[in-house]
C-alpha cells in the first residue's frame, strides 16, 4: 500500500489592521507560527510595529514585509527595521522589491540585504521572493542573477534564507519551476505560495492583482475540476502534487507552503487544521522542513 505523504507545514499573512482589530482571529493560528505582516502601502509605520509586536506576544513569529521601494532612502529603512527588531522583537522579514518606486537608492531586496542591516539587527531568518511564473519586466537571465547574488550574500550572512513564492494554481508549472531552480544552482529551501480556500470570483480579483494571468487561465480551464460552485477553490489541487513530489524526491527544495488567506484566515485555518499542516506545532515537534531553514 502506498505511504501517504506528509501534510507540508504551513505560514499564513495577515495585514495590520487585521492582526490589531481582530485578535480573535490570532486564537485560530498556532503559536510558533510564522505569519507575515503585509505592506501593501496603507498602514503607518507605527500600526505595522504594533501589529509585529501583538504577534510576538501572543507567541507567534512575526514576518514583516519589507519592500525596499517603499523606503524613500535608506535613513528611512534603517528606523524601519530598528523599530521592528527593538519594539516588536522581529526576528524574521521577507526582503522584497515592492510596487512602490521612490527615487532613493533602495530598488530591490538585494539593495536591502547589501545595507547589512539585518544581520546587525540581529535577524535570524530572511525570505527572499520567487516567482514561479517570472515577471513581465525582468527578463529570467536576470532574475538568476540576482538569486546567484542572494545566495552570495547568504553565505555572508548569520541569517538563514528561504525563497516563498507568488501563489498560483497550476502545479505542473509550479515542478518545473522548481527543476530550473535545481539547475540554476539554488540551495535555499523554498515556501510555495498557495491560495487558501475562496470563492471564484475573489481568487480571480487577487490572480488578475498579483499578475499571475497564466494560472488565473489554468484554473479558468480547469474550473470544473478544481472549483466547486459550494465549497469554491480547493488548494488541494496544488497542495497534494507538491506532497507527493516531496514524497518521491526527498532532495526537492520544497520547504513548507506559504498560504495567502483570500477566503479569510478562519476559512483557511479550518482547512489547515483539517489536512493536518497546523499538528506538528500543536505535538511542538520540530519538523526536518523546519531545521533546513
Amino acid at each position: 500500500m502506498m505511504q501517504i505523504a506528509t501534510p507540508l507545514p504551513a505560514s499564513t499573512e495577515m495585514s495590520p489592521r487585521q492582526v490589531l482589530e481582530k485578535p480573535e482571529l490570532l486564537e485560530l493560528i498556532p503559536a510558533g507560527t510564522r505569519v507575515y505582516v503585509t505592506d501593501l502601502g496603507n498602514a503607518p509605520e507605527d500600526q505595522i510595529v504594533a501589529a509585529s509586536a501583538r504577534l510576538t506576544e501572543n507567541g507567534h513569529l512575526p514576518v514583516p514585509h519589507m519592500a525596499a521601494r517603499r523606503y524613500p532612502n535608506l535613513a528611512a529603512f534603517e528606523r524601519r527595521i530598528t523599530r521592528l527588531t527593538q519594539e516588536a522583537g522581529v526576528r524574521h522579514v521577507l526582503a522584497i522589491a515592492g510596487e512602490a518606486e521612490f527615487s532613493g537608492p533602495l530598488t530591490s531586496s538585494v539593495a536591502l540585504l547589501e545595507t547589512g542591516l539585518f544581520d546587525k539587527l540581529g535577524i535570524q531568518s530572511v525570505g527572499v521572493a520567487g516567482h514561479p511564473e517570472g515577471t513581465p519586466d525582468i527578463p529570467p537571465e536576470i532574475i538568476r542573477s540576482f538569486l546567484e547574488r542572494k545566495h552570495e550574500l547568504a553565505a555572508e550572512s548569520d541569517a538563514d534564507f528561504h525563497i516563498v513564492t507568488q501563489f498560483g494554481f497550476d502545479p505542473v508549472r509550479l515542478n518545473l519551476w522548481l527543476d530550473t531552480l535545481t539547475q540554476w544552482g539554488n540551495q535555499f529551501p523554498v515556501h510555495v505560495g498557495v491560495a487558501g480556500p475562496a470563492k471564484m470570483t475573489t481568487l480571480m480579483k487577487y490572480a488578475a492583482f498579483a499578475g499571475v494571468e497564466n494560472s488565473l487561465n489554468f484554473l479558468k480551464k480547469r474550473g470544473g475540476s478544481v472549483v466547486s460552485m459550494l465549497t469554491g477553490y480547493d488548494p488541494e489541487t496544488m497542495v497534494a502534487p507538491l506532497e507527493a513530489r516531496l514524497q518521491r524526491e526527498p532532495e526537492t527544495p520544497l520547504a513548507q507552503i506559504h498560504v495567502y488567506p483570500f477566503g479569510g484566515i478562519t476559512k483557511t485555518s479550518e482547512w489547515l487544521n483539517t489536512r493536518g499542516s497546523w499538528s506538528f506545532r500543536d505535538a511542538g515537534s520540530v519538523t526536518p522542513q523546519e531545521i533546513a531553514q
